[in-house]
């Protein structure tokens, strides 16, 4: 039998981190797999799930842009978080070879706020700048864990379609704003008393490299507030620099990515991560 691996699925594929991330752990742990990655077209994908489907050596696969939501209809079944959020990330081979579909991107986009969300806040708000799959992930995460949730996108009505199908269960009053709304300087009086938890969550592709940056002026961020940007190339982007600026706390993309990645490789290796080895992984992971 050919050695046992996992890969990482997306059009393009070249950029992504997590053949490092998971080759440093399965050396880390002293695993004898592989992890690789796959450039899969958007019209190839079933294909490529049919071929990986009768390869025993094959463990599962992440899935990234553009095949979050389009891969659900071509797998056996979801978890229930894959389900809800609508996209899926990681994909399994059950034992009955059916293909299943989860959501790591969840535990992940919130394994960095874990301390800050077992305090106690009278309001959480989080304002999240695009409509894509991760943002669904975000989206809810956040209102699982009672924020009200401002969610911009270059279409307003898609993004009032993500809060009434994602958000309508959670306490708050959400609001759907075009990106232009945040573009502008505001001198809008926040609430800056202490109990409030504020977040502005990057979930677009926007400020990844040759992408144009993220639209936000940090005027519209209340006193207090968290920047979190998902993009990983480059780890340091103008969002975050902005925030910087600005006096605000910063969350980089690393943080999501490895804490997806940590859900996604005990699924396929069947052992937990070794994370006590972070500090390593986030060098190795550095351009």
């Amino acid at each position: 039998m050919s050695r046992p691996y996992a890969e990482v699925i997306g059009d393009p594929i070249a950029q992504s981190k997590s053949p490092l991330i998971h080759g440093f752990w399965l050396e880390q742990a002293g695993i004898d797999s592989d992890y690789r990655s796959h450039r899969v077209a958007p019209d190839a994908l079933d294909s490529y799930l049919a071929s990986r489907r009768s390869d025993p050596a094959w463990l599962g696969c992440n899935v990234t842009m553009p095949h979050k939501q389009a891969i659900i209809p071509l797998l056996g079944r979801l978890e229930p978080l894959a389900r809800k959020v609508g996209a899926v990330n990681t994909v399994t081979r059950a034992r009955d070879g059916e293909l299943v579909g989860w959501n790591t991107d969840v535990a992940g986009f919130l394994e960095p706020l874990r301390p800050l969300l077992t305090e106690r806040h009278y309001f959480r708000m989080a304002r999240v700048l695009g409509t894509g799959g991760a943002a669904r992930a975000i989206v809810t995460a956040l209102t699982a864990e009672g924020f009200t949730i401002v969610l911009a996108g270059r279409n307003p009505d898609k993004a009032k379609a993500i809060l009434q199908e994602l958000a309508e269960e959670g306490e708050g009053d959400h609001h759907a704003p075009p990106f232009s709304h945040f573009a502008e300087p505001t001198d809008f009086a926040f609430d800056d008393r202490e109990g409030c938890c504020d977040l502005v969550v990057n979930a677009s592709p926007l400020g990844m490299r040759g992408q144009p940056p993220l639209p936000f002026d940090w005027s519209h961020a209340p006193p207090g507030s968290i920047a979190y940007d998902i993009v990983t190339d480059p780890l340091e982007t103008p969002f975050l620099g902005g925030a910087k600026a600005a006096g605000f706390e910063t969350i980089d993309g690393l943080s999501m990515l490895i804490g997806q990645a940590a859900a996604a490789f005990e699924k396929f290796f069947g052992v937990p991560a070794p994370r006590d080895a972070d500090a390593a992984l986030r060098e190795r992971l550095a351009p």
